[in-house]
């Protein structure tokens, strides 16, 4: 069995700005949908509850997920897109900041989180619903450079 190594040094790495935007959906189906729709959530209010969980998650990331380093977060934006025809919601997250490594985990995370929120809040009108596609949709800064998905 291999030793973990750890965490990557990035001490010698020079600092530039970086960016990520991620995004990922959740179909709903209708009566999710319409709950989303009309506001009437017992819970509250949620998209605005799923982007105050995407912004706590940005800032949370490397608490959970083991190898990311700690970084500054200069700017984070959330933006959700109804799709009234496939009766889901569209995620995206974006991120900035400059330093020594790049903020994709932050990105995704944050796009999972508010996903896994709008979930959480609309699960009492059936559990069927399905969160899919959570992905990098582009990058910029560091070493590696710019990334732009298909």
């Amino acid at each position: 069995m291999e030793k973990s190594k750890g965490m990557i040094d990035i001490g010698s790495k020079e600092i530039t700005v970086r960016t990520a935007r991620a995004s990922g959906s959740v179909v709903l189906g209708a009566e999710a949908f319409a709950a989303l729709q009309q506001g009437t959530c017992p819970k509250g209010d949620v998209l605005t509850t799923a982007k105050v969980a995407a912004l706590q998650a940005v800032k949370a990331t490397p608490s959970l997920i083991p190898m990311c380093h700690p970084i500054l977060v200069e700017g984070i934006e959330v933006e959700f897109a109804l799709d009234e025809s496939a009766r889901a919601v569209s995620v995206m997250v974006a991120v900035r900041s400059s330093g020594k490594t790049g903020v994709e985990m932050e990105a995704l995370c944050g796009v999972a989180v508010a996903c896994l929120t709008i979930y959480d809040m609309l699960k009492y009108t059936g559990k069927g619903m399905t969160i899919e596609r959570i992905q990098l949709d582009e990058k910029t800064g560091g070493r590696s450079g710019a990334y732009k998905g298909s």
